[in-house]
């Protein structure tokens, strides 16, 4: 992986050199820095195909037209490569990025159609002076962009944006509302006003400086009315998931699997074995607290495909060390806790390889979240006045004692009442929710609270209008999942925990063949019964073990109930508790306190509140 920016407006190479030092870690091995006139790309590399320095970008086409910064791999460089070549294209070196530039070169924005992979880059054409901006169809490479009076720019993470001299940091209190219901700032959307993200499946165009489109080139199907026969489902599923595997373990260099011993990573490890000439190398970590760990199952699943594998215990004290590592470099606020593990993960993984692949996005793609179970039971409630919803929702808090425990029952209990709060439509996003768009003025300074109760059709609207007027309430969640929390929660944990340490994480499930398959099933060949993942159990049966196919899903948690009342309890507090321009400070108070005496457990609430006024502290947002 790598690291990209560049912008069009004063500056010069200097400011560029600036702007790609922030993103040194996501590719220590080469900077590289060209200018023109008032257009500057600047590129930080992490080697993984083509090792040769002619391969270093900013990387120019044989005619010196075009210049490219690219982010990413192209999985299907190589048949790539072979039409360009019929079309009388020459080739200096063996990496992708040649192969990009040159596709582009031959079939214009069209070239994005046949891009198979993990992708953001910027291409600047010198004669027509244009840029275009691509983003891969599920948004797993990160693309800020923004635009001032005489100023363009883009970047892979915020922080090297803010580097340039006319880029001022100023908080948007749309990214602000959205991150407090959702744990993150959704796309387009981010936290620095003025600055938004590309979203997946998207590119955008710029010519002397002016914005000529921005444009969606993909997205992910609905479901059809018309499905194959299920033994042709399952044996299509099997051709696909072995071909997306096979494709990214191409590599110069080694190449891994992390292993949770969940059934869609299990699943990956089972490819890979099957492709691989010699044992594959798989990585997993455990917790002391049993509840939060499933080493075991990653043990077991190791054993049965005799893999190399290596497990490491995150400790307690480890953990804690890690939320200074972690967050003192994030650049948007990010509340999603589980991004401390997988930082913990890929470092011990980095030790050994520099390519792991992954299990991301089988959830979203096969209804495997345990909301998909939940919106099975929505019809008996979903009939409820509010004040009846509002009623069982105050008595169940009084009544289920608050646990610490991974998922704990009396939690399970008050996210799924809640997400009966709102429309059908939002009715996952609240089950997920930390605070609900309602509480926000009760929270918030009333300069601070104003428009935010209107935040999640905000956010959600534009996604569903894009829905087929017969789309059911399945297919707009499933829909839902990929443009909200899979693009701008699970895809950007990976993202940053990987690149902190300059690993490529690449996710077989989400290459865009097996996407547009498994998106066109209807439910039934998702979710069936109580069931979720009904079509990859039945493909793995035989294959796993029956206590990895069927266990309960428990996530990538930590024990944070407990650390907020022990060992977190000071630094946190002493945050929280600080004076600053948005939130009531006795609302704070209550929630602390509350937790502190066990009457509830608001480790959501406040985790998410104590990552916020972290992250402004830092980056002096007030």
């Amino acid at each position: 992986m790598c690291g990209i920016a560049g912008f069009w407006g004063r500056g010069g190479e200097e400011v560029g050199r600036k702007m790609i030092a922030t993103l040194r870690h996501r590719g220590p091995d080469y900077q590289g820095t060209w200018g023109e006139g008032e257009v500057v790309l600047v590129h930080a590399r992490l080697s993984i195909l083509d090792l040769d320095p002619r391969s270093h970008q900013p990387f120019h086409s044989a005619d010196g037209r075009y210049v490219i910064v690219f982010n990413g791999e192209i999985y299907n460089f190589a048949e790539l490569r072979v039409e360009l070549e019929k079309q009388g294209y020459t080739f200096r070196t063996t990496s992708d990025t040649e192969v990009l530039l040159y596709a582009y070169s031959c079939w214009g924005e069209a070239c994005l159609q046949k891009l198979r992979g993990m992708f953001a880059f910027a291409i600047y054409d010198r004669i027509k002076q244009r840029f275009l901006l691509a983003r891969d169809p599920m948004g797993k490479k990160p693309l800020y962009y923004t635009f001032r009076p005489g100023l363009f720019a883009f970047a892979s993470e915020i922080k090297a944006l803010w580097e340039h001299p006319d880029l001022p940091r100023e908080l948007s209190l749309s990214a602000l509302h959205a991150y407090l219901v959702l744990d993150y700032v959704p796309t387009p959307l981010s936290i620095s006003e003025g600055i938004f993200k590309l979203e997946g499946g998207h590119f955008l165009v710029v010519e002397r400086n002016q914005l000529i489109k921005v444009e969606a080139y993909w997205h992910p199907p609905f479901p059809r009315a018309e499905a194959p026969a299920l033994s042709q489902a399952t044996e299509r599923l099997d051709n696909l998931l072995r071909e997306a595997v096979r494709l990214r373990m191409v590599a110069d260099v080694p190449v891994g699997v992390f292993l949770s011993g969940g059934i869609d990573s299990s699943t990956v490890a089972w490819y890979a074995s099957q492709i691989s000439e010699s044992p594959i190398l798989t990585f997993s970590i455990g917790f002391t607290e049993k509840s939060y760990d499933e080493s075991d199952y990653a043990l077991q699943v190791a054993k049965l495909l005799k893999t190399d594998h290596y497990m490491e215990i995150l400790t307690p004290e480890r953990a804690l060390q890690l939320v200074d590592e972690v967050f003192a470099r994030m650049d948007e606020p990010f509340a999603d806790a589980s991004i401390l593990p997988t930082y913990f993960l890929c470092q011990v993984a980095r030790k050994k390889v520099i390519v792991a692949l992954g299990g991301d996005g089988g959830d979203e793609l096969q209804a495997g979240y345990p909301t998909f179970i939940a919106e099975r039971y929505a019809p008996w409630f979903r009939w409820w006045p509010r004040w009846m919803v509002q009623l069982t929702l105050t008595s169940a808090t009084k009544i289920l004692p608050p646990s610490d425990d991974n998922i704990a029952l009396d939690f399970k209990v008050r996210q799924f009442l809640r997400g009966f709060t709102g429309s059908t439509t939002e009715m996952h996003t609240r089950w997920l929710a930390s605070f609900l768009p309602e509480e926000l003025p009760h929270l918030l300074q009333p300069e601070v609270a104003r428009h935010s109760q209107g935040i999640l059709p905000t956010i959600l609207t534009p996604y569903l209008q894009r829905a087929p007027a017969d789309a059911d309430l399945f297919a707009l969640s499933s829909f839902l999942y990929y443009k909200t929390y899979l693009q701008d929660d699970i895809l950007v944990k990976v993202d940053r925990a990987s690149m902190y340490h300059a690993l490529e994480v690449r996710a077989p499930l989400l290459d865009k063949h097996v996407v547009e398959f498994l998106a066109s099933l209807p439910l039934p060949y998702r979710r069936r019964g109580g069931q979720t993942k009904y079509l990859l159990k039945r493909l793995m049966t035989g294959r796993l073990p029956e206590a990895i196919l069927h266990r309960p899903k428990k996530g990538f948690g930590i024990p944070l109930p407990r650390w907020l009342r022990e060992d977190l309890k000071v630094p946190i507090e002493a945050e929280l508790l600080r004076p600053d321009p948005w939130f009531r400070r006795e609302v704070l108070q209550n929630l602390w306190h509350s937790h502190q005496n066990r009457k509830a457990n608001h480790r959501k609430l406040l985790w998410n509140l104590y990552i916020f006024k972290r992250f402004a502290r830092q980056w002096n947002f007030g």
